[in-house]
């Protein structure tokens, strides 16, 4: 099976000209078999002719031009064509007229400009050859002339619905790949936004805070320390987050390892905000991305609080069962900043949409007695 399959690809790597020579040799060969002279395609009743060294050129000029059939269809029928018009005049009524059925359906899938123009040159080219085989035949009732071209229509036809389903085939693989890095590009941005936010809103609050602790310079140290540490963290997520735009560079797992949702919480202490801090359960051996999407709706969460409720006491809450996660932040509003909101919204909106797409749950709004309060329940096991 695997050696069929690599003949296979290596047969479709071959140039089209190589791969459609076979048939044009194939019919070339047929019209040389004497039990096959006279047998092929007759339009009108011209007597037949004897095979001899003119019909070796004209069966060589309905043939070989099938070799270019598709990388040059006009080329390949004009000269089919015309041999096809010997083979009927001269009465020779070879198994290479069969070529100029193969050259009209091919110019019907494969033309792609003056489509019109051709088909109106084959039509006119038509009447004269037809009248002519009239007049040297025995009499064929026009109608059999008629019924000919109806079914030369049809062969081109054929060919043109080949072509528009490929064309459409064609569209709908280009929508399929543009809505394919549409979401990449989307997917992108939120692993931006929820990385770059996070880190560099606890880098702004941290460094505010310096501004106030010149006179003690073991606090001013301390602060210009995490910010530092903090500025690390973000250069190495950015880099994780590059690694995925570049398969080939880094092979590193994309959801967080364990410990993260603890670094999380640290960080936003350090940086003034009272977090409380519970996680419960044992995280399932195969959790899909769900560990990764808990992992940025806490990020996320944590981040707006130290934007719109810093100093406020926070809550983290996330539970690990045995077919969901769920997590819980919240704020009580008793900060000096108050009215803890969704900020620009795009953050937490994409959010809600990642968990949707798992089938889980998403809630984000104000509290009855103040503050702000994000919920997700997030189905474990969904494929990465």
């Amino acid at each position: 099976m695997n050696s069929h399959r690599r003949l296979l690809e290596a047969w479709r790597r071959l140039d089209v000209t190589v791969r459609d020579l076979p048939l044009a040799l194939l019919l070339l060969g047929a019209s040389f078999v004497p039990a096959f002279h006279t047998h092929g395609t007759q339009v009108g009743g011209v007597p037949d002719r004897p095979f001899d060294l003119l019909a070796v050129a004209v069966a060589a000029l309905e043939c070989l031009p099938l070799a270019v059939r598709r990388r040059r269809p006009a080329v390949c029928t004009a000269l089919v064509v015309a041999g096809f018009a010997a083979d009927q005049l001269l009465g020779y009524h070879m198994v290479a007229g069969t070529g100029f059925a193969v050259a009209i359906l091919s110019a019907g899938a494969h033309l792609e400009r003056y489509r019109r123009t051709a088909m109106l040159l084959l039509s006119a080219a038509y009447v004269p050859l037809a009248i002519a085989l009239y007049l040297l035949g025995s009499g064929e009732p026009v109608s059999e002339f008629l019924l000919f071209y109806l079914a030369v229509a049809f062969v081109w036809g054929i060919g043109a619905w080949l072509r528009s389903s490929r064309a459409k085939e064609a569209e709908r693989r280009r929508l399929v790949a543009e809505e394919t890095r549409t979401a990449e590009r989307t997917r992108i941005a939120r692993e931006l936004h929820d990385v770059v936010t996070h880190h560099v809103t606890a880098m702004v609050v941290q460094a505010e805070a310096a501004r106030y602790l010149t006179a003690a310079p073991d606090r001013l140290d301390q602060t210009l320390t995490t910010v530092t540490d903090t500025g690390r963290r973000a250069i190495t997520d950015l880099r994780h987050l590059l690694d995925l735009l570049d398969p080939d560079h880094g092979t590193g797992p994309r959801t967080p390892s364990a410990g993260r949702l603890l670094t999380l919480v640290e960080q936003a202490r350090r940086s003034g905000q009272p977090v409380e801090f519970a996680e419960e359960g044992t995280p399932a051996e195969s959790t899909g991305s769900a560990d990764l999407v808990a992992y940025r709706i806490v990020q996320e969460a944590l981040t707006n609080a130290l934007k719109y409720a810093h100093g406020s006491r926070t809550s983290v809450r996330v539970r690990h069962g045995e077919k969901e996660i769920t997590v819980e932040v919240g704020t009580d509003g008793s900060g000096s900043r108050a009215g803890f909101s969704e900020g620009s919204g795009r953050g937490l909106e994409g959010l809600r949409e990642r968990v949707d797409l798992l089938g889980g749950e998403f809630s984000a709004g104000p509290r009855t007695g103040g503050g702000f309060a994000v919920q997700a329940r997030i189905p474990a096991g969904s494929p990465a």
